[in-house]
């Protein structure tokens, strides 16, 4: 019988981080990164979890796991529970279908950003600059607007408050000329080959966040979660119409619901009504069916 799983509770496995929306178990030298259903917005924890969300979002990395090999190599193991270690097979119905396991790195400080549409932040930036993390756009751009070619739009990574719009100058001071250079042409490769992909199938990638780390013995490997409803823009391609905000499939949403409340977007943040629950779960689900074909719930048979 299925529920929502707002925090997970594993035993006999060391918690090293409760993030916004991820639990990450460390045990034999292994990572184990575990989405729960808790959504997030302006950077506050809402009291509903979402059902089937972290299904949605673990799967989908891991979709997009195998299916950019080619490009990089990923920290990304398995996410067959009958292979996890022994620890986490106790706690089964926590972790099948939500966790993956996966390579430790070494993270790197930078969160690498992706635009080939102009919205969210770097639509606000543009308006009072013209500009996006110091790169210079045509002028006359309209919200949602397609850009000419995509841009590498990185920031920093905030354990806390909001990540900071950084320019690439600073992305080589942070990490070095060679490696930032060589994030920044993976960054903009992986997007074109997965932004083609979703396009095919019904969905505009408008924006992305990468994460990359350093394996032992200094590989530099894609990490995190790739191309989930919480680390992008999907919007459905058959509604696209620039000049305005987009509909879409991530939480956009609930932020647009939050938006409409006298909120200050401080803790504790409002109930969410039960119909935005419920749709909001429908639209994780509707971009997992998209993009891989699949009908999640019939596929884990709830």
């Amino acid at each position: 019988m299925y529920k929502p799983l707002s925090q997970s509770n594993i035993p006999k496995a060391k918690l090293i981080k409760r993030g916004k929306v991820r639990d990450i178990y460390e045990v034999d030298g292994y990572l184990l990164i575990l989405a729960t259903d808790r959504i997030s917005a302006f950077d506050v924890v809402l009291p509903n979890p979402i059902p089937y969300k972290g299904y949605v979002l673990n799967q989908i990395s891991v979709f997009w796991f195998k299916f950019l090999k080619d490009i990089v190599e990923n920290h990304f193991i398995t996410d067959d529970v009958n292979l996890f270690p022994e620890v986490f097979k106790e706690s089964y119905d926590q972790v099948v279908y939500r966790s993956m396991l996966v390579k430790k790195t070494r993270p790197l400080p930078v969160e690498c950003i992706v635009r080939g549409y102009i919205s969210g932040s770097a639509w606000k930036d543009y308006k009072r600059s013209g500009s996006v993390c110091g790169v210079k756009l045509p002028e006359g751009l309209r919200e949602s607007d397609k850009l000419n070619e995509p841009i590498f739009t990185p920031s920093t990574k905030a354990e806390t408050g909001h990540d900071e719009n950084i320019t690439f100058e600073k992305v080589v001071d942070l990490i070095g000329k060679e490696l930032a250079e060589k994030v920044r042409d993976l960054s903009l490769e992986i997007y074109a080959k997965a932004e083609k992909y979703a396009r095919e199938r019904g969905i505009i990638i408008a924006d992305t966040k990468f994460e990359f780390g350093l394996d032992e013995n200094d590989n530099l490997i894609l990490i995190d979660e790739v191309l989930t409803p919480d680390s992008s823009r999907f919007w459905p391609l058959s509604e696209y119409e620039p000049g305005k905000s987009q509909p879409s499939f991530d939480k956009q949403y609930v932020r647009d619901y939050l938006e409409s409340l006298n909120w200050d977007k401080q803790p504790p943040a409002p109930e969410l009504p039960e119909e935005v629950v419920k749709k909001t779960s429908e639209k994780y689900l509707e971009a997992y069916r998209l993009l891989t074909g699949e009908d999640l719930l019939k596929k884990i048979k709830v």
